[in-house]
């Protein structure tokens, strides 16, 4: 069984991606005036996510040595290219693939 702080390390990562998702869409509209701009649903509702991604981290960290939480947060590089090409139709193109891929050889190369 994996160590839980482990998942609480990489649920945060993964509620930052989706935060930075929401973020996005919400940078994607136009908008009337400064405060519709930046209080709209999409933003409040990615702030949201990533203050709550702050608390699992913290948790995560709680068990395990700091020098972990550097390679466990560079997944967040992978997720979010990944799940903007699932969620906005944007292309990964070879050089997003070949970034992926050098992030995705560094953490397996830290943990062996």
């Amino acid at each position: 069984m994996p160590d839980l702080h482990y998942l609480f390390l990489i649920a945060s990562v993964l509620v930052a991606s989706c935060s930075q998702l929401l973020l996005k869409k919400g940078a994607m509209g136009r908008y009337d005036s400064f405060w519709k701009e930046y209080l709209n649903g999409w933003v409040i509702c990615g702030y949201l996510l990533l203050f709550g991604s702050v608390f699992l981290t913290i948790q995560g960290l709680k068990g395990l040595d700091y020098l972990n939480a550097p390679v466990v947060e560079s997944l967040g590089y992978v997720l979010v290219p990944l799940l903007c090409a699932a969620v906005f139709g944007e292309k990964l193109t070879r050089r997003k693939l070949l970034g992926i891929g050098c992030i995705v050889a560094g953490m397996i190369v830290f943990y062996i």
